[in-house]
């Protein structure tokens, strides 16, 4: 049998592979917010029988998983293992901050249509 066949599994449990994918999907969570409330919204219409939306509040993060999985894996093969953590950190201090950002200025223009 083929060692790398066999060495694949293990790499799927590998604690920095899943560390980078939740802190990459948080981070494109936060930068795409506007498409993640829409996608929650539209799961919310679609499940009648889910009255929390708890149902829908997990659906919708299921594009934002691909997406982190797919970024993942891209850092990790161009620039090495130990990058995938690192720049999902970064992504979700970008993404955060952008959040803060959009919610200041609409913040700010709602208060200036009321004075």
């Amino acid at each position: 049998m083929d060692p790398v066949a066999m060495a694949l599994p293990w790499e799927l449990i590998r604690p920095s592979l899943w560390a980078g994918m939740a802190l990459w999907c948080l981070g494109l969570m936060w930068g795409f917010s506007p498409l993640h409330r829409q996608l929650q919204e539209g799961w919310e219409r679609q499940l009648p029988f889910d009255p929390t939306g708890a149902l829908a509040s997990l659906l919708s993060l299921a594009p934002f998983l691909l997406g982190s999985l797919l970024v993942v894996a891209l850092t990790e093969l161009s620039l090495g293992k130990s990058w995938g953590v690192s720049c999902g950190l970064i992504a979700c201090v970008g993404g955060g901050l952008y959040e803060l950002g959009r919610r200041d200025s609409r913040r700010g223009s709602s208060e200036d249509e009321g004075s």
